[in-house]
């Protein structure tokens, strides 16, 4: 099993290698002014069957429930009313860049309450507002729930998230984010991740496709691009031209750990120095067995409890004094590795002791 683990792990890793190359640059950079806007808003679910918010844990379901009811003409004043199918939510959503009125976006609900799920209910006319304070944006529609709830007298299964959904398509923009892209004379292309070698390829590969100089690297995250320079009569059409245009990007060495499932991603550029590894584990065992002692039968006495421990210590026969020799690609990487024959959570300790031994050339990342 280790051996399939760790000759899939191989196979994986050199597949990455294989099908790294050129990208385009809109996969590596933002463009300035090209950005979305986060959208908040607070609604009720109306709908559901029985799963909503209990009025008497969460009074703002009451509150905002009345206000609904008034601005329709219901004169609810006064009146005492605990409905189980309504519950009080969060709407947030993203207005994306160039987002027209009358357009629809994709809208997300949660609940803020203690309703146990909002499958079937549906998301009554809720205003988003931008960090402005104005409104960009009207959600409503039917909401998607992910995940269901059963619960009995004795018992209860939940599965996935059942008190949050989706409405896809379930806002309507209303207000139009005022910013004459056209005028833009000059745009920066900001680097996803930081780097002066794809900065600088990026910079070259601009210039040469229109054959004069037309973008200019500031630093590791930045490329100003000129639009006069272009000899394109707007910001659109050169940033069309550009963002198709393709780029190899240059990876950092990295190694990124995931603990929690014991994944290990190893990047193409991660060296290895020439090191020698042993490793073992050891297993402290303590058992609790007491004993109860009773005094005979019409004597005098008491009973006691005494105790009885049993305490081990196992130590696993580890890995032998292993050499990992020098790797020069990543293929000379995994093999030395995969020479340990250990598992993927031993691996993670190893790789994580040649970095503070120096021995590994890569940054660790560990999530």
């Amino acid at each position: 099993m280790r051996l399939l683990w760790f000759a899939a792990f191989a196979w994986f890793s050199l597949s990455l290698a294989a099908f790294s190359g050129e990208v385009r640059i809109k996969d590596l950079v933002e463009f300035d002014g090209v950005r979305g806007n986060d959208l908040v808003g607070y609604g009720l679910v109306v709908g559901l069957n029985g799963t909503g918010d209990g009025i008497r844990n969460a009074p703002f379901t009451e509150d905002i429930m009345s206000n609904i009811l008034e601005r329709l003409g219901v004169n609810v004043t006064g009146e005492q009313f605990r409905p189980r199918n309504v519950a009080a939510v969060l709407v947030t959503a993203e207005l994306p860049p160039f987002a027209r009125a009358g357009s629809r976006i994709d809208v997300t609900v949660s609940a803020i309450g203690d309703a146990k799920s909002l499958l079937g209910g549906t998301l009554i006319m809720t205003p988003l507002n931008a960090a402005d304070g104005l409104i960009y944006a009207v959600g409503q529609g039917s909401v998607i729930a992910g995940g269901a709830s059963v619960e009995g007298d004795g018992a209860s299964v939940v599965q996935g998230v059942p008190t949050a959904g989706v409405i896809p398509g379930g806002a309507r923009v209303e207000r139009e984010v005022a910013f004459d892209f056209s005028a833009i004379r000059e745009v920066r292309l900001g680097l996803r991740t930081p780097d002066f070698t794809t900065a600088g390829r990026i910079e070259t590969t601009v210039n040469t496709a229109f054959g004069r100089t037309v973008a200019q690297m500031l630093d590791a995250g930045t490329v100003l691009v000129s639009i006069d320079a272009t000899g394109l009569p707007s910001p659109a059409h050169a940033l069309g031209v550009i963002e198709s245009l393709m780029v190899e990007p240059e990876q950092r060495a990295r190694i990124v750990v995931d603990q929690r499932s014991g994944t290990i991603v190893l990047g193409e550029d991660v060296r290895i120095s020439r090191v020698a590894v042993s490793q073992g584990n050891l297993t402290l065992r303590i058992e609790e067995a007491p004993i109860v002692v009773q005094p005979n039968p019409f004597a005098n006495g008491e009973t006691i409890v005494v105790p009885r421990t049993r305490a081990a210590i196992d130590e696993e026969q580890g890995v032998s004094m292993a050499e990992v020799p020098e790797g020069t690609t990543l293929s000379e990487v995994v093999a030395g590795l995969n020479a340990l024959g250990v598992s993927p959570r031993d691996m993670i300790d190893i790789l994580k002791t040649m970095k503070a031994a120096g021995a590994l050339h890569a940054e660790f990342v560990v999530r």
